[in-house]
């Protein structure tokens, strides 16, 4: 079986380069609408009996972009293809993976069963935010983790000296504590209650992290205002206003870049999984860790049937 790599709208960008690291052609695939907004798909080449990876972050728009991967993966599936992987570097739906009110959908679990029922063989995604979610799938997940990514570049940047990784919340405890690991830091973390789907409270800080700069690593940042509160809550524990922010999928909604401005973060760092709408920029803005590498090298095992675990 070839590789066949392809793509929605979404994220074309990081498509074609994870295309360039695996050294094979973007597939070419026609990907648009009809005037009252449906989604019309027709892939331009033959897939029959080929390996074919949908890269397609269900990113806002999510629900267009999601209908986007579903209609990719029927048009492989009804073209014979041999397998049909999803890599969705953003997963979409991915906080809502539980009831948390009476009368709620879970519908992370109704997007699984859609990509399964669709002809999905296998998934690849990057830091899922709730980890369980693989269980909701009975098929192959293969969950990344962007984790070396942020502690390659603290450490050319030298942010681990004197520092102290966090935790804005229990959710992402063990990433965090990876990264300590990784970097040979102490780990702290943030109590966090939440009261709605926007409202967050920081209670306390557990943890010691007077006197050192604080490296928060978080999965999503959507309104920024979680991060906000750490700063703020971080600087009345004593820690250094030279704060490090990274995060793996940027979603950047409402006041967002007005919460990352808080004079105490030194820089954001995000991933590509999500395009930031202006291109993102680095002097001054926000610096964008590119994951094609990480992406193709997990397609490449997949192929050739190797472990996926060296990479996370």
């Amino acid at each position: 079986m070839e590789i066949r790599i392809f793509t929605g709208n979404a994220h074309p960008d990081l498509a074609r380069r994870v295309a360039e690291a695996l050294g094979v052609p973007l597939g070419k695939a026609v990907v648009d609408r009809f005037p009252d907004g449906e989604v019309r798909v027709r892939l331009l080449e033959s897939v029959r009996g080929d390996d074919v990876y949908l890269i397609q972050p269900t990113s806002p728009p999510v629900n267009d972009h999601l209908m986007e991967l579903l209609l990719l993966a029927d048009a492989a599936r009804r073209s014979s293809a041999g397998r049909i992987n999803a890599v969705i570097p953003y997963f979409g739906y991915a906080r809502q993976d539980k009831q948390t009110e009476g009368r709620e959908p879970v519908s992370a679990k109704l997007v699984a069963g859609l990509l399964e029922r669709v002809g999905v063989h296998r998934v690849i995604a990057i830091d899922l935010h709730a980890p369980q979610i693989q269980g909701f799938f009975d098929i192959p997940v293969d969950h990344l983790s962007a984790v070396r990514l942020f502690a390659r570049y603290l450490r050319e940047r030298g942010y681990a000296e004197n520092a102290v990784v966090v935790s804005p919340d229990a959710g992402r405890a063990e990433e965090a504590r990876r990264l300590s690991e990784r970097l040979g830091l102490p780990f702290a973390m943030l109590a966090k209650r939440r009261y709605g789907p926007k409202e967050t409270a920081v209670t306390y800080v557990i943890g010691e992290v007077a006197g050192k700069r604080p490296l928060l690593i978080d999965d999503i940042v959507s309104t920024g205002g979680t991060i906000r509160r750490g700063v703020e809550a971080l600087l009345q524990a004593g820690a250094l206003p030279e704060m490090v922010v990274m995060a793996t999928h940027p979603v950047l909604v409402g006041e967002a870049r007005e919460n990352l401005a808080h004079p105490a973060i030194r820089e954001v760092v995000f991933t590509d999984t999500i395009p930031l709408k202006d291109g993102g920029f680095k002097d001054g803005g926000y610096t964008v860790l590119s994951t094609a590498e990480l992406l193709a090298q997990a397609i490449q095992h997949v192929h050739t049937n190797q472990s996926v675990s060296a990479l996370i």
